[in-house]
């Protein structure tokens, strides 16, 4: 079931991931499910009375089989540019393969036979750039082209797999699902650092935050 985190901020809960559906400027579609959610991402899309073709952009937080899983099987009918960090970009589209000499990478690989670059439009995003009301924020570590997204606009943040919901408050990725573990921390304390204060946190795994998103992103950067 689709359910609104805020005022045009919408959550879908799909095969233990998170994606998200936010009415900015043009409807934006927020990572996209595992190869297996197709039924239930065109279901949760349908309870706000859209479909594939009405979102107007893509925004990835990163590269990985249980985000971009649904993008094959949703085109032609989304026609949508997709925004990526530019190192996930690359193997979004096919142009590089990820490193089997790390072992996020080599899993990436393994599992990447289970999809194929998607026939969009894919646009590699720098730190810095505005897509609709988000500025994006390089924050590698998990991957390395992993990009945070914050509105201050819609008081919200898309953190991807930066960070995990964990009873109320916010987890670092950990080791076996990320490429740098220290990256990561160095990611997190920059972007506490960088981004205006938001109130809700959207992340790929776990419970988005309602309320208090930044108070708990600095929390865990102060640890």
């Amino acid at each position: 079931m689709a359910t609104e985190l805020t005022e045009g901020v919408w959550h879908f809960s799909l095969r233990g991931v998170n994606a998200y559906l936010v009415f900015d400027d043009v409807p934006t579609l927020v990572d996209a499910g595992t190869p297996l959610d197709e039924s239930r991402l065109r279901a949760e899309l349908g309870e706000l009375g859209m479909e594939p073709g009405d979102v107007g952009r893509v925004l990835l937080t990163h590269y990985d089989l249980d985000h971009i899983g649904t993008l094959g099987a949703l085109a032609p009918e989304l026609d949508a540019t997709v925004y990526a960090g530019p190192d996930d970009a690359e193997i979004l589209t096919g142009a590089r393969s990820p490193p089997i000499s790390n072992h996020k990478g080599a899993f990436q690989r393994l599992v990447g036979v289970f999809t194929s670059a998607p026939n969009l439009d894919v646009e590699p995003i720098d730190d810095g750039d505005t897509i609709g009301s988000f500025t994006a924020y390089h924050t590698p570590g998990h991957t390395p082209g992993h990009v945070a997204y914050v509105s201050a606009d819609l008081d919200a943040a898309l953190l991807g797999d930066l960070v995990a919901g964990a009873d109320g408050a916010l987890e670092p990725s950990g080791w076996a699902m990320s490429y740098d573990t220290e990256r990561v921390r160095e990611s997190i304390d920059d972007l506490a650092a960088r981004a205006p204060p938001f109130e809700v946190a959207c992340m790929g795994h776990g419970t988005p935050l309602t309320a208090g998103g930044s108070e708990a992103l600095a929390a865990l950067a102060r640890e």
